[in-house]
């Protein structure tokens, strides 16, 4: 087992006198897919705010959050970002009036700014990766389909070569289809070695391309195990995979 990128340890998180997260723990191993998956809700993206240090104004949280080896929770999120941690939020967040390409070069900014030679460099991994944002490139973000946007996004996040790449919900809005190509996509990151911690409502894709998941439920961390071994759990199946994957299950034992 590779070493932990991330370590987080007792997790809570509060608004005002709301408990949104009690006590969570959870490890993300280098290279690895991790998936918290659960319902709407459940304080999934509240995990990610707290972990990547943007939480709401009105939002508290306690806990250890190790990342690299170091205590990251007191630090402001650009600093969390300048240490390699990245996070891809729900509504993707691009310049929709810049180009594909520019979008991404601003992926690179950090590393321009700390005078790294050879950001622009990253470009044509990020093309190999994402094939159909090199023929999009000079086409302003705004004009891209759903699936394109999330595309740039996450190809953006890739810039900085993070170390750590946090998504939340990147399936959400997105047609079945479309889905499963940034699913692929998800699952060939870990060739360039960065971790992944995948917040999704969508367990089946989720499970499929995880090495280990969790199952968060109004706050608690419910389940956890190998991702194969929670696909295969009758009360993740029952609750979240639905009657097919229940007999797909059956039918293997």
């Amino acid at each position: 087992m590779n070493g932990l990128i991330l370590a987080v340890r007792g997790l809570s998180v509060s608004y005002g006198k709301v408990e949104a997260l009690h006590g969570a723990d959870l490890d993300v191993p280098a290279g690895r897919i991790v998936t918290v998956i659960g319902p709407n809700g459940a304080g999934k993206s509240t995990m990610l705010g707290a972990i990547m240090g943007t939480l709401p104004a009105h939002g508290r949280a306690r806990g250890d959050i190790i990342y690299a080896g170091e205590a990251v929770g007191a630090l402001p999120a650009e600093r969390r970002v300048a240490r390699g941690m990245c996070l891809v939020p729900e509504r993707r967040e691009l310049f929709a009036s810049l180009t594909v390409e520019d979008n991404l070069l601003l992926g690179s900014f950090r590393r321009y700014r700390a005078g790294e030679k050879d950001y622009a460099d990253e470009m044509e991994r990020v093309y190999e990766i994402f094939p159909r944002l090199k023929e999009r490139r000079t086409q302003q973000a705004g004009t891209l389909s759903g699936g394109e946007r999330q595309m740039l996004a996450l190809g953006r996040a890739l810039m900085g070569r993070p170390r750590l790449l946090m998504l939340d919900e990147p399936s959400l809005g997105l047609a079945p289809l479309i889905v499963q190509e940034i699913f692929r996509v998800i699952a060939r990151l870990r060739e360039t070695g960065v971790a992944v911690l995948l917040i999704e409502q969508n367990a089946r894709a989720a499970l499929q391309i995880a090495d280990y998941g969790y199952v968060l439920e109004t706050g608690d961390i419910a389940l956890h195990g190998p991702a194969a071994e929670l696909a295969s759990n009758p009360r993740v199946i029952d609750s979240y995979l639905g009657l097919a994957r229940r007999q797909d299950a059956s039918s293997a034992g």
